[in-house]
């Protein structure tokens, strides 16, 4: 036979597993899209010296740092071309 108090041990037990089973469906809180930093990225075009520059470290098989200063040193050099001329 069981006490009073294995019965209410076992009640409040079980009101423990159905009360979680209850909060446990509760829905996510919505989070924002991270499309916008994706459009942020889309709306800047590259420019005709950058996709040569691109194309010329393709060419000669620059990676990592080295294509980055070479990315750098090669549209300085292409702006500063199209910049005399005028003068």
């Amino acid at each position: 036979m069981m006490t009073i108090s294995s019965r209410v041990a076992a009640t409040a037990i079980a009101s423990l597993f159905l009360i979680s089973s209850a909060f446990a469906q509760t829905p996510a809180p919505a989070t924002p899209a991270p499309a916008a930093k994706t459009e942020k990225k889309a709306e800047k075009p590259r420019s005709a010296e950058s996709l040569q520059c691109s194309k010329d470290a393709d060419a000669k098989g620059v990676h990592g740092k080295e294509r980055h200063k070479f990315m750098s040193e090669c549209k300085k050099a292409a702006k500063d071309a199209t910049a005399k001329p005028k003068t």
